[in-house]
């Protein structure tokens, strides 16, 4: 049958990828394989309620509160009651109960990720072809899923973050270091480096970032390249559905004796301690334990990659668990072997895989420790990526020594640059980081900056820039190099009034006269705080919660720095910024978040039964407030939560009287919700 082959490639440089095939095969035997979209909650609420008619304001309320509705009409009902709405109204009920009836209903046919079917006779003999959306594409009109059925080539080219963010790193580690290194050779087997991830320090560190990787990190204790391949590997639904995991754990610590049933098991498990955790070693488990032919766990390899669209690896159960037993195998050894191999259908990962992704971890890491400066410019360089948005990024590298620089009109480049600094390179934060700010614009801005602007007026003359684009930069508080607070800036580029004519473009200030300085009222630091956040996404001069904390102490919030040093089961109360939630399909409706106040992070565990009681706080939070039992595991926290509050009225005392309109707690604190 046709190879399966995925390649990575850098993500910026992907549609360099795309044409190159297009050019070198032709559209007439190349075109981009099509996958089909399926409604969730959120969509099919949406969209039924507005053709219901329902009010703009109800269909956002509802929309808001759909995720994990699913089949659960009295969820619905329930929620739907605390937005003050009567769920027994007609229009109301027929709405929940079509958006109900619509989930996992076919939505369109869009883009697969990467997949390129390539034919040797014209692709229009084959499948029907239609222009893309997007200029310079072609797609077939046929879902993916049903070319490996055909026996049709799939190549899938794929864009990874962390290929782009490496690739940019390296370049700056040589202009700014004078070190030439590529993925090849950097230095292997850095002891620093993996004492930093004994510690979990992995903020964007590629694959061993997450919260589960995390907590598993401190347990696993990698201590060389294969330690990485397993860590990279063992947190997926294959191994953790199969309850693999704790025994590798055990086994690793010596808690617990490697036991192989069998010769012919040890040859194919010993590198893993006996426990069955890559695609490959499921394969040959079959073959050698279960006694499958080759061609037979061909077949359960396929069904591991397509049973969950058609239900297929069920068939293979009974033959699987009946051969293990007729080999003298133990019936729940067997049992737990299948699991896992069942787990390889939500996610299967080969060694060869593992590997890869353990090198670009490993590197990372590298970067990371000994050169986070350049690694949290690249990072921000090539965002969107990651779990962390950049707020995270910056204030991780802060911790790690980084001196951060704000974006300024006149020291700013697109990208996130380095700068000597009194303590090494300092990290100046790009243009790119402005919301709203166009790159043609940054661009002009840039090239006609030569020794510096010295007021708004010269950059206005000089760049070309659009009255919209300087009110952009002002209220990014991009003007501090020229004395000018973000109030005062946008005071300032508002007065520049159109351009003046021809014939008077040369006059200057002594002849029209100089325009009377006005009195403006000081922002506090709050209100800076909040409007960074509200044009960069961060804020270099304080944390939100740095000025609620007295507000907080009176309420008994214990800050998340000194969790290390509170007793195991104590009850206690934390308070953040909702950075992450999280749903994996191996939790069985656990939630997990990870909230951030001024002095690290605090992660916290919220049971289903939790969840239930208090979803809306959970899920709308910006500021939340969890009242739970700390649980501790070596270095590894977590509050197991009994009461959430949703606190992110706090905020807005942040940004009475703001420079700009709020637009909004949502967007203005954003987290990253079940990515």
């Amino acid at each position: 049958e046709p190879p399966d082959i995925d390649v990575d490639f850098e993500h910026e440089r992907r549609e360099e990828v795309i044409q190159y095939i297009y050019g070198k095969y032709g559209r007439d035997r190349a075109g981009l394989a099509a996958t089909v979209i399926c409604f969730r909650a959120r969509r099919a609420t949406r969209e039924v309620a507005k053709a219901m008619g329902l009010s703009g304001d109800v269909v956002d309320a509802l929309a808001r509160q759909a995720r994990g509705w699913g089949g659960d009409a009295g969820s619905a009902a329930d929620e739907v009651r605390q937005l003050g709405l009567d769920p027994a109204e007609p229009r109301l009920a027929l709405a929940l109960e079509l958006s109900r009836r619509l989930i996992g209903f076919p939505r369109h046919l869009s883009q697969h990720v990467g997949g390129f079917v390539i034919t040797r006779e014209p692709l229009c003999e084959v499948v029907p072809i239609e222009n893309a959306a997007m200029p310079g594409r072609t797609v077939i009109e046929w879902n993916k899923d049903d070319l490996d059925t055909l026996g049709i080539l799939k190549v899938d080219v794929l864009g990874l973050g962390m290929l782009t963010c490496l690739s940019k790193g390296f370049r700056m580690l040589r202009e700014s270091y004078g070190r030439r290194l590529d993925l090849a050779s950097v230095p292997a087997e850095d002891s620093q480096v993996y004492d930093m991830l004994c510690r979990a320090d992995s903020i964007g560190v590629f694959q061993v970032e997450s919260r589960a990787q995390m907590s598993f990190l401190p347990r696993l204790k990698p201590r060389g390249f294969y330690d990485l391949v397993i860590q990279v590997a063992i947190v997926r639904p294959g191994p953790i559905q199969g309850d693999m995991v704790h025994p590798y754990l055990r086994r690793r610590n010596g808690e617990e004796a490697v036991d192989y049933p069998s010769q012919a098991l040890r040859r194919v498990l010993e590198k893993t301690l006996g426990v069955p955790l890559f695609q490959e070693q499921a394969m040959k488990l079959a073959i050698v334990a279960a006694g499958f032919t080759p061609a037979e766990a061909d077949r359960l390899r396929r069904a591991m990659a397509t049973f969950r669209h058609v239900g297929t690896i069920g068939e293979f159960r009974d033959k699987f668990i009946r051969g293990m037993a007729a080999r003298g195998y133990a019936r729940d050894f067997a049992e737990r072997c299948f699991r896992q191999i069942e787990g390889f259908g939500e996610y299967g990962f080969p060694e060869s895989h593992a590997a890869s992704f353990a090198l670009l971890a490993y590197v990372s890491a590298w970067f990371k420790h000994h050169y986070p400066a350049v690694f949290a410019a690249a990072l921000l360089n090539s965002q969107p990526m990651g779990f962390y948005a950049p707020a995270q990024i910056v204030g991780d590298a802060t911790r790690h020594g980084v001196e951060a620089r704000p974006v300024d009109v006149n020291h700013s480049d697109w990208d996130c640059t380095l700068e000597p600094g009194p303590a090494g390179m300092a990290l100046r934060l790009g243009l790119r980081q402005v919301k709203g700010l166009a790159r043609a614009e940054a661009d002009r801005l840039v090239a006609a900056r030569g020794n510096g602007y010295a007021d708004p007026r010269a950059l206005w003359r000089r760049a070309h820039l659009a009255p919209a684009t300087l009110e952009t930069l002002a209220r990014a508080d991009a003007f501090r190099s020229i004395g000018l607070d973000r109030r005062r800036a946008l005071w300032a580029v508002r007065g520049l009034g159109p351009a003046p004519l021809p014939l008077f473009a040369a006059m200057g200030e002594a002849e029209r006269g100089p325009e009377p300085e006005a009195r403006l009222p000081a922002m506090t630091q709050g209100q800076h705080v909040v409007e960074d956040y509200v044009a960069l996404r961060l804020s270099l001069k304080a944390h939100p919660l740095a000025f609620l904390r007295q507000r907080l102490d009176r309420d008994g919030v214990t800050a998340n720095a000194r969790l290390m040093d509170a007793a195991n089961g104590r009850r206690l109360t934390v308070a953040g910024l909702v950075l992450v939630r999280q749903r994996p399909g191996t939790a069985h409706g656990v939630i997990f978040a990870t909230l951030e106040d001024e002095t690290g992070t605090a992660n916290v565990i919220v049971w289903p039964s939790v969840y239930a009681a208090y979803r809306r706080p959970l899920l709308a939070a910006r500021l939340l407030q969890v009242t739970g039992r700390l649980q501790r595991q070596g270095i590894v926290i977590h509050v197991i939560a009994e009461h959430l509050v949703d606190r992110s009225e706090l905020l807005h005392e942040l940004s009475d009287a703001p420079a700009v309109p709020d637009p909004g707690l949502a967007r203005v604190f954003r987290s990253r919700d079940f990515h």
